[in-house]
């Protein structure tokens, strides 16, 4: 399978990449500076240059063929509704992006630790609600992993809609290796189009 990973150079984008390439897909690896996707030179990695703040440049080396996987996050409002922007405009086959757990359709299924979640996330967090509202309409899958850490990925993870999601417990968190899993399962067999999903560890 062709797959496109956005922000790839980041932590949560390298365990994307890694993945991939495990199962055996190819990958082209897009960030700002492809130099810093830490990863060896294999047949079936591209690294490429993109920014999401240039929309060209992104649907320049996104085939109508590729699943995009996006790990994309920002300190800075807006940055999220312009990769957003930019991926829909592309027009992959599918997309399937990170958001966050406690945020826009899954701040009632977290309980409480919602509202905390929104204070610490400030003006970035309208920009994570569009972001996803503008994935969820063009039939992409919107993941909400709770906080993320390293780690391994953990053998007894599940995917579960948002009518089996827990509350949201901010004193724990799951793996980007677990995540990444989890979001490539649902890139080879589809079962939240349009949706939000929640990645679980055991």
């Amino acid at each position: 399978m062709n797959l496109t990973v956005l922000a790839a150079s980041g932590r949560t984008g390298l365990a994307l990449t890694r993945e991939a390439l495990r199962r055996g897909h190819t990958v082209t690896a897009i960030a700002r500076d492809p130099g810093r996707i830490d990863l060896p030179d294999t047949a079936g990695l591209h690294k490429v240059a993109g920014d999401v703040e240039d929309p060209a440049s992104i649907a320049a080396v996104t085939g109508a063929d590729s699943v995009v996987l996006s790990a994309l996050g920002t300190e800075r409002a807006g940055i999220l509704l312009a990769g957003a922007k930019a991926v829909v405009a592309a027009g992959p086959r599918r997309i399937i992006w990170l958001g966050a757990y406690g945020t826009g359709e899954s701040a009632g299924a977290a309980g409480e630790a919602a509202g905390m979640l929104g204070k610490l996330l400030g003006d970035r967090l309208g920009d994570k609600v569009e972001a996803d509202g503008t994935i969820l309409a063009a039939g992409g899958t919107v993941f909400h992993a709770g906080l993320l850490a390293d780690g391994p990925e953990d053998p007894q993870r599940r995917t579960v809609g948002l009518d089996a999601a827990p509350e949201l417990d901010l004193r724990t968190s799951i793996s980007r290796d677990t995540v990444a899993a989890a979001m490539l399962d649902e890139a080879e067999n589809p079962r939240f189009p349009g949706v939000v999903a929640v990645p679980l560890a055991g």
